[in-house]
């Protein structure tokens, strides 16, 4: 095995080719949420080969821990965690790779094949260092894409040392971003990212003859008249500096087109960054959505679903990234995320346990202005990225804590 040098990123390249690999193979056999089967047979053979303990079977089933102890005295040492999400979108690939997905219907669209294989770059390289002066866990999570595989981890005990290991003093994390140049990193303290919370709303009206609908209580109707007013809790319920979505993304009613039907179902999503926000979007939603079905002369039965929280950074860790970023990559490629995002991230679960620091890893190409963007069929994991994000994960995890 190759021994750390000053510099970690000489060894991360001692090790590139089989990560690249890695993240082939991956990428042709993507997995569903709690499907990850072979992704995490994955995991555990490239663990297995380290020499690197760990726990599977986590999370339901497909979730791996590993645990690289301290070269000294790991009792007292500090523990930093690292963690990476393995799962797949239902998205048919259309990138002409030859490493395409073989799975139909499903692909690598987030780019949870560049983490998992960043995470297992991460642990071939700590485990070359003569001296580790932290001990580190290793989370592969399933089921980030929706199925909260992050809050699962953690109340399996990845976090707190009754699985393996000591309990972490802080965690990192990272994700590939199309909008940052290869090279450069992104993160800011406080929200990153929002809390989503999901709705289904079904409208009982009362059905009938299109022709008639004198005689009817036109559940259509009903529900252009709440994704309307639903528009108002952005636009004169919340603080107009502050951040709401309010998106309806389906609508069902009916099958014929001379038919009123007697139901309508809307499925959508609201996202917050703050916790005081989130609640007054619940209460309106609510209020809303009750108010104009009754005043229609309907009803309205209402299924919410409690989502992943706000992705916040703490302080310290937040800080910390920052300065390792700027000694490994230059003061001019770690640059400030200066405005929250509306998509959410279950690494919001480990910050509710430990310190947390998310960060975004640039994907985009030297000379390029555009790639194909995340949750797209076009969408690949760049290459390039990977020695640089398994260069910050092996450098945050060998900083005094």
């Amino acid at each position: 095995m190759t021994t750390m040098t000053a510099d970690p990123r000489s060894v991360v390249q001692d090790h590139i080719a089989h990560i690249k690999a890695v993240r082939h193979e991956l990428h042709r056999h993507p997995e569903l949420g709690y499907e990850e089967t072979r992704t995490s047979e994955v995991v555990r053979r490239e663990l297995e080969e380290l020499g690197v303990e760990f726990k599977a079977g986590l999370a339901g089933g497909t979730g791996v821990l590993g645990w690289i102890p301290a070269t000294s005295d790991p009792g007292s040492a500090k523990t930093v965690a690292l963690r990476a999400d393995m799962d797949a979108l239902p998205i048919t690939e259309n990138t002409g790779k030859d490493y395409t997905s073989e799975n139909p219907g499903v692909m690598h669209a987030c780019g949870h094949d560049g983490h998992t294989s960043i995470l297992i770059g991460a642990a071939r390289t700590l485990s070359a260092m003569p001296e580790r002066p932290n001990n580190v866990l290793l989370v592969f999570q399933p089921a980030e894409e929706g199925g909260a595989g992050g809050e699962r981890m953690c109340d399996d005990g990845c976090l707190n040392g009754s699985l393996l290991g000591k309990p972490a003093d802080v965690i990192y994390g990272l994700h590939g971003w199309t909008d940052i140049p290869i090279g450069s990193v992104s993160t800011r303290v406080g929200p990153m990212l929002a809390a989503t919370d999901e709705f289904t709303v079904t409208i009982n009206a009362k059905g009938g003859h299109a022709a008639y609908p004198h005689y009817c209580i036109d559940p259509v109707v009903i529900a252009s008249h709440i994704v309307t007013a639903l528009q108002s809790i952005a636009s004169r319920r919340a603080d107009p500096l502050d951040s709401v979505v309010c998106t309806v993304g389906s609508i069902h009613a009916g099958h014929a087109n001379n038919v009123i039907p007697d139901t309508c179902e809307l499925k959508g999503t609201i996202r917050t960054l703050r916790a005081e926000t989130r609640e007054l979007a619940e209460a309106e939603f609510r209020r809303i959505v009750t108010g104009v079905a009754e005043s229609f002369g309907a009803g309205a039965e209402i299924d919410w679903h409690v989502g992943y929280p706000v992705t916040k950074n703490h302080e310290a860790p937040t800080q910390k990234f920052r300065g390792v970023a700027r000694r490994a990559l230059g003061d001019d490629r770690v640059l400030e995320f200066e405005n929250p995002g509306m998509g959410g991230e279950d690494f919001s679960f480990y910050g509710h346990h430990v310190p947390a620091c998310f960060f975004l890893l640039g994907l985009l190409p030297d000379g390029q202005t555009k790639m194909a963007n995340l949750h797209t069929p076009e969408f690949d994991f760049n290459d390039d990225a990977l020695p640089i994000g398994i260069e910050m994960m092996a450098r945050l995890a060998t900083e005094p804590v």
